[in-house]
């Protein structure tokens, strides 16, 4: 499937080729609900979200990566890749090389990439945030620039889908640190603002015990509802995006939104497992979209015949 997904791509250097199939294994292993949600899109348009989620993924893994984390090693290989973007020596990474790529393809603008690594860098010292405020910053690079990369390659019909795109990165985002507070507390991070935390009588310490009071229920009842008001403005947007992107934007839209109610059908059970949507459910909500999402490029086709 792989090869033909390249080929639609016109992706034909063995290198390149060789370095997006990286990013395919990256995001099949890493990030299935997205993964499961790429299959959806157009062939020609699949490697280039596996790039983008590659890239990240890769990056990440410097700073996130619980077996072996090389924080030093972020700042000499995001400068590494910028320079290459530059028009420099290519870089040795296949993530990095395929990204280059999707970014001259689909005019991803550079700043974008940019604040991702400067957000990147901040988990190297940063362990908590203050106030929501602050996290947005964080998310911007982290999050809401992603959302910004894959919209030229969606190919929106509305400037407005520019808003909404962001805010369901952030979404997807907070989603996460709700679901990892018990990894992110192995990382020595707190990504819920200690404003939060203040307003609940919540600490570092009582969260260490990995034991969710009723206290810690109600701080995640209340990110909960502030994450599900992110995915209220995001939705909107899929509406805005071409025909043959859209059933992959619900699906990732829908499946990521429901790691909040497995969050709240686990009795909020975040600090010593990882809740998740079950394999039935996702094929449930993927399956009928992947029809959609068929007939949606007949019909795009027929348009261009005509």
């Amino acid at each position: 499937m792989s090869d033909r997904t390249l080929d639609a791509a016109g992706i034909s250097d063995p290198q390149l080729r060789e370095a997006y199939e990286t990013c395919r294994k990256l995001n099949a292993e890493h990030g299935k609900t997205y993964y499961l949600a790429s299959l959806l899109l157009p062939p020609a348009k699949r490697p280039h979200v596996w790039a983008l989620y590659g890239f990240a993924r890769y990056a990440d893994e410097f700073v996130d990566s619980l077996e072996d984390p090389q924080p030093g090693e972020l700042i000499s290989w995001g400068t590494t890749f910028l320079d290459a973007l530059s028009g420099g020596p290519k870089p040795p990474d296949g993530p990095a090389l395929a990204m280059i790529n999707t970014m001259r393809r689909w005019s991803i603008p550079r700043q974008h990439v940019e604040a991702f690594l400067e957000s990147m860098q901040m988990d190297i010292t940063i362990t908590s945030y203050q106030t929501y405020a602050e996290l947005e910053q964080y998310m911007y690079g982290s999050a809401a620039v992603i959302g910004l990369q894959m919209l030229p390659i969606l190919e929106p019909s509305n400037p407005a889908a520019a808003s909404r795109a962001r805010a369901l990165g952030e979404a997807f985002q907070m989603t996460n640190f709700i679901r990892d507070v018990g990894d992110d507390l192995k990382r020595g991070r707190i990504y819920l603002p200690q404003e939060d935390l203040e307003t609940f009588g919540v600490t570092r310490e009582i969260l260490e015990r990995r034991v969710v009071t009723p206290m810690i229920r109600e701080l995640l009842a209340f990110e909960i509802e502030r994450t599900r008001a992110l995915y209220a403005f995001a939705e909107p947007g899929i509406e805005m995006l071409h025909p043959t992107s859209r059933d992959c934007m619900h699906t990732a839209f829908t499946l990521y939104s429901e790691i909040l109610d497995a969050v709240e059908r686990s009795g909020y059970q975040v600090l010593t497992q990882r809740v998740s949507v079950p394999l039935s459910r996702r094929l449930k909500v993927a399956v009928p979209g992947l029809r959609r999402a068929r007939a949606a490029r007949r019909a795009d086709r027929g348009r261009i015949a005509s």
